[in-house]
């Protein structure tokens, strides 16, 4: 009975330590599974399971240890080292922040000391009229990045597996919170605030379980585009240098910007209408649709309509930077057409920049209502947005 009894215990144990990573990390068929409860229930009592395995199996496996023969000292000797890997393995190099670090220190420069490449991609936000560009290639390694904006504290994330890029206010009930990446929920990077131990998604910033499950981080808007892009439209913009630390990490993520991986939970599928297709997303209230980014960059602008908004999608000469504006002005909906980097409308002969102003015509200093778009995998943005149609021209 004790041998049973012991050897049942450890096995359970060493199964306890694989599932509570292997339902949040991205491991074959783990992200397929509506489990997330189950994880959180795992992760969060992972101690007291413990103390029940262990006070469970220690007097048996001492008992055996002491007086049985020896094919049982080797079968329990040998599990209980296979619980003790299992345990160091999955504690200490698995944990999603075991593997990803943030930055030591952050440090950002203006443009003349910069040393990022201007073809980059970058996330940039403007908070209190303070421009900020966070490179991909970092905070894809980072996940996190912790900032603060003329006294606003923000966390800049970007998980790569979705290739979706955020920013959230760090304030939550009142108070300045911080979050560790603890794992991922269907490919997405998921983080633990430190003051409930509630776990977070990251592309829509909703709690998705414990004491804060239901709550929403406040998304702060961002703009992704390349840093050249980003610096001619604000030209005092601060940008986010590397942490020399990880010079070998940021090495590896130096091609994923044109979507070339070695993995292939990162790599992009240059088809469209694939899990691993890129898309451009764009949510306005209830309404969400998708666009292939394919038909994107071969036609460059895309006039669509989401229910009583009329919007226009534009992609620069670069193929990379993109901006999403409602197309109505002065209660008329507006007709544009691209050429070159030339944009004007049909309906006053107007010219307009990419950054949605009307630089010259009739319309002169007019400004278009930017419309948030976000560049991500196919399977990401239909996951988490089900309600997004495909759009067809």
């Amino acid at each position: 009975m004790k041998k049973t009894i012991a050897i049942l215990g450890l096995l359970l144990l060493i199964l306890f330590e694989f599932a509570r990573v292997y339902l949040i990390m991205p491991m074959p068929g783990s992200q397929n599974f509506n489990s997330i409860d189950l994880a959180y229930f795992l992760g969060s009592n992972k101690w007291i399971i413990r103390l029940i395995g262990y006070l469970l199996v220690s007097i048996p496996c001492v008992l055996i240890l002491r007086n049985a023969n020896k094919t049982e000292k080797i079968i329990i000797g040998g599990l209980t080292a296979m619980y003790l890997s299992v345990f160091y393995v999955f504690t200490f190099e698995m944990e999603a922040d075991k593997m990803f670090y943030q930055p030591t220190k952050v440090v950002k420069t203006s443009l003349a000391a910069n040393k990022i490449p201007d073809n980059k991609l970058v996330i940039g936000v403007v908070i209190d009229s303070v421009a900020s560009a966070y490179p991909i290639q970092l905070i894809g390694y980072h996940h996190q990045v912790v900032d603060n904006i003329n006294g606003n504290p923000i966390m800049v994330t970007y998980c790569t597996v979705c290739r979706t890029g955020r920013i959230y206010s760090l304030m939550v009930n009142g108070k300045q919170e911080s979050f560790r990446l603890v794992g991922m929920d269907h490919f997405n990077a998921m983080f633990e605030d430190a003051t409930t131990k509630s776990w977070w998604r990251q592309s829509t910033g909703e709690c998705i379980a414990g004491p804060l499950k239901g709550y929403k981080l406040q998304e702060i808007e961002s703009d992704q585009l390349i840093l050249s892009s980003w610096a001619r439209i604000h030209p005092n913009t601060k940008i986010l240098q590397p942490d020399a630390l990880f010079k070998d990490e940021f090495e590896d993520m130096d091609s994923y910007d044109k979507g070339i991986s070695r993995g292939n939970l990162t790599k992009r599928d240059t088809a469209s209408w694939k899990n691993k297709s890129w898309i451009l997303g764009i949510q306005d209230g209830a309404n969400a649709k998708t666009y292939d980014w394919n038909q994107l960059t071969k036609q460059r602008i895309i006039q669509d309509s989401l229910p009583n908004n009329p919007i226009v999608i534009l992609l620069e000469s670069d193929t990379a930077s993109f901006h999403a504006y409602s197309s109505v002005i002065n209660n008329e909906i507006l007709i544009f057409r691209i050429k070159q980097d030339s944009i004007w409308d049909v309906n006053t002969g107007s010219k307009w920049s990419y950054e949605g102003v009307c630089m010259d015509g009739k319309l002169k200093g007019k400004v278009l209502k930017s419309i948030r778009c976000y560049q991500e995998f196919l399977h990401s943005w239909e996951f988490f947005h089900p309600q997004s149609i495909r759009y067809n021209d």
